[in-house]
């Protein structure tokens, strides 16, 4: 079913992202980019000096030919019509970037690394005007809020989701996925069995700005919203036997996609318990207990559910998708004006699958 963008790249590939003019920017291992046209052919292909992993990608939505991509300890600034040499670089984080965001205005550029810090980049003065530390453990994920210029979440390997303000040097609001699940956890494990550590590797903020999502070790989508400086869990629910790689909101809308470990991508439709919640706000919906998927026994590679529930009112993908490979990152992207998911997995090609029935 998916279509393989191939020839790009002799090495796994880690970041994509997209122009809103249909190009499509790769960053695999061993420091290769590579720019993508709309039917898939490799417009253009450089290799940064030194070496490391390509692991963040950025197209600026103001200047399309603009394209942010973090190396190692290095953002370098590309213009994708020629790769060749960088219009600007910066080497302000101490460790391995995991992870860019760029905000609204495009006046921040956020960059998270191996050591648990964010370093909030100045793009008009070229300098960074704030670290932010709080993170025990590797900053896996950052995103900025839409609408919301100065505010963007994170996710660590310390089990942390965390909400910032960029004119505080400390979050607004933390919470520690295990801790959270603790209850849950004493309730629902059997003797012997062993469960794996909510490391989130993963966050997602809907257009909106007030809905985000986190993926994590432990196999478990949470939805949290954001309640003026705090945050509350909405959602919590399981589809994937194995941890959580990636999820993305698809834009202007609750559709949810999710990528795993157990080489499955998941589409997910939240948009009814989120206006459910809206409508009538629960206290301490984070202490309830959270709905958890059942899986489905599939035939073929993709399974599409007509409602989001089953007869419990446990939440369903309204997609599940047998990739194969397990999954480095995942992009809805609008391609020769249809809606796509485009797979970064450890292979060296990029898959596309359509969602024109969505």
């Amino acid at each position: 079913m998916a279509v393989k963008w191939t020839g790009g790249h002799s090495s796994p590939i880690l970041c994509l992202n997209a122009s809103q003019e249909g190009l499509v920017a790769s960053g695999a291992e061993g420091g290769a980019l590579t720019v993508w046209g709309e039917d898939g052919t490799p417009l253009g292909h450089t290799c940064f000096q030194g070496a490391d992993d390509v692991t963040s990608v950025l197209f600026s939505p103001s200047c399309p030919t603009k394209l942010y991509a973090s190396h190692g300890e290095t953002i370098s600034i590309l213009d994708v019509r020629s790769l060749k040499g960088s219009l600007d670089h910066f080497h302000v984080n101490e460790e391995e970037i995991n992870c860019l965001s760029l905000n609204e205005t495009e006046n921040v550029l956020a960059s998270a690394d191996d050591s648990g810090t964010i370093k909030i980049l100045d793009l008009e003065n070229k300098k960074v005007s704030r670290s932010l530390k709080r993170h025990s453990n590797i900053c896996s994920s950052i995103a900025f809020r839409p609408q919301r210029p100065q505010s963007l979440v994170s996710c660590g390997l310390d089990m942390q989701v965390m909400l910032w303000n960029l004119q505080k040097a400390r979050p607004l609001w933390i919470t520690n996925l295990q801790e959270d699940e603790t209850e849950e956890m004493e309730s629902l494990q059997s003797p012997g069995q062993l469960l794996n550590p909510a490391l989130a590797h993963s966050v997602s903020v809907a257009s909106c700005g007030n809905i985000f999502s986190c993926g994590a070790e432990d196999g478990k989508v949470r939805i949290f919203r954001v309640l003026g400086i705090k945050c509350e869990q909405e959602l919590g629910f399981k589809g994937h036997t194995l941890g959580i790689s990636q999820v993305c909101f698809l834009p202007e809308s609750y559709l949810l996609l999710t990528g795993g470990n157990d080489g499955k991508i998941m589409l997910w439709d939240i948009s009814s318990e989120v206006e459910k919640k809206q409508k009538s706000p629960a206290k301490h919906t984070h202490r309830k207990k959270t709905k958890r998927a059942v899986g489905n026994k599939q035939s073929g590679n993709v399974h599409a559910s007509v409602t989001g529930e089953d007869e419990h009112g446990k939440i369903l993908p309204k997609l599940s998708i047998e990739h194969g490979e397990k999954v480095n990152w995942l992009l809805s992207a609008k391609i020769k004006g249809y809606q796509n998911i485009l797979v970064a997995d450890q292979t060296s090609c990029i898959s596309v699958y359509p969602l024109k029935e969505f």
